[in-house]
């Protein structure tokens, strides 16, 4: 039956395939970080219990067992104790199961560091810092690499022999190492801006113009830092696929019969933009987790922070929280890339028609 329909054949089986990913995944981002022998919650103990009876500590240590998942309960919801009345620890894998149903349910847990916050409260904190940080350079970066591109494509000459390895070196610098650049030069030399954070540290996040100044001022490091790179790459791209446009056969008959040179300069830049557009959906789609590391280097409160005080304290749920999300976000980036390209690519298409037959 699924023969006479190749395109939905091919998003069911690219769905398939996600799918087993996804499962992977979600596999390998409970297990990872539990790989430490260290317990969580003897390190919350040991910063909660002073100054609490021995009862009171015990009481407490119980209600954090249950509430993480990592003590057997019986049906009626109390722990269940071994013969010397301890609480049964439970297996990783009965862990596992527990942290499979409760995701499929849309809870993450709760914050072992921040506790008895939710995970899901502590991303939503932090991702619209993210994305504010994201799309903005990506949106951007791609118009104006795109624009610097196509011009230096097309005109060619002196402008091009000083812009090609100017972009080649901006697209080779891994966006940690330019950020670290950008602070010791524009921070610590020069003190022109803030070394790291969101906002200044005596200031309370509010609607105010006071507010916002200080987000604005100290974004620009990290938006330069992620938008220069971003635009050196898609004009390398660009650039690339512009002059392979222009020197294409269709190109010189288009000229050969005369038409117009703007409307034949149309028709190659918008072939050289197709895979650039496919670039724009997966960076957009993955932008969720494309600047953790710079997050991590101007502590700037989005979810490479909210990671990494994460992984220094241990806090398993919000690891797999974050890490999750990150890798929901990349799945759906990849799939709907592919079944675009289903759609619109002639090449694909003729491949669906033939496995079909």
């Amino acid at each position: 039956m699924l023969k006479e329909y190749p395109t939905l054949r091919y998003a069911l089986q690219r769905g398939g395939w996600y799918l087993i990913t996804f499962f992977v995944a979600v596999t390998i981002n409970f297990y990872l970080p539990r790989l430490g022998k260290s317990n969580p919650v003897d390190i919350i103990m040991g910063q909660a219990s002073s100054g609490l009876s021995n009862e009171a500590a015990r009481q407490k240590e119980e209600s954090y067992l249950k509430e993480f998942g990592l003590a057997k309960v019986d049906q009626s919801g109390e722990l269940m104790r071994t013969e010397d009345g301890r609480p049964i620890r439970s297996s990783k894998f009965e862990q596992f199961t527990n942290y499979v149903k409760m995701t499929l349910k849309g809870d993450l847990g709760t914050s072992f560091q921040k506790y008895p916050k939710k995970v899901v409260d502590v991303i939503l904190e932090a991702v619209p810092w993210t994305i504010a940080l994201q799309l903005p350079t990506i949106v951007f970066g791609w118009i104006f690499g795109n624009l610097l591109g196509a011009f230096a494509a097309y005109k060619r000459g002196v402008f091009d022999k000083v812009f090609f390895p100017v972009t080649q070196l901006l697209s080779s610098i891994p966006f940690f190492v330019f950020g670290m650049l950008l602070v010791y030069v524009f921070a610590v030399v020069m003190g022109w801006f803030p070394a790291m954070g969101g906002y200044a540290s005596d200031i309370i996040p509010s609607f105010s113009w006071s507010f916002f100044k200080s987000v604005a001022y100290h974004y620009v490091l990290p938006f330069f830092s992620i938008f220069l790179i971003l635009a050196g790459g898609q004009a390398i791209g660009m650039r690339s696929m512009g002059i392979y446009e222009l020197g294409t056969d269709y190109i010189k008959y288009a000229k050969w019969l005369g038409i117009k040179e703007g409307r034949v300069l149309l028709y190659v830049f918008r072939n050289a933009m197709l895979p650039q557009l496919t670039g724009l959906a997966l960076s957009l789609g993955t932008m969720i987790g494309g600047a953790l590391i710079t997050e991590m280097i101007f502590s700037y409160p989005g979810l490479g922070m909210a990671m990494l005080t994460a992984i220094q304290n241990q806090d398993y749920p919000v690891i797999q929280g974050c890490t999750l999300l990150i890798t929901i976000s990349v799945l759906i980036a990849n799939f709907t890339v592919d079944i675009l390209i289903g759609f619109f690519d002639p090449r694909v298409k003729a491949g669906m028609q033939m496995g079909g037959n």
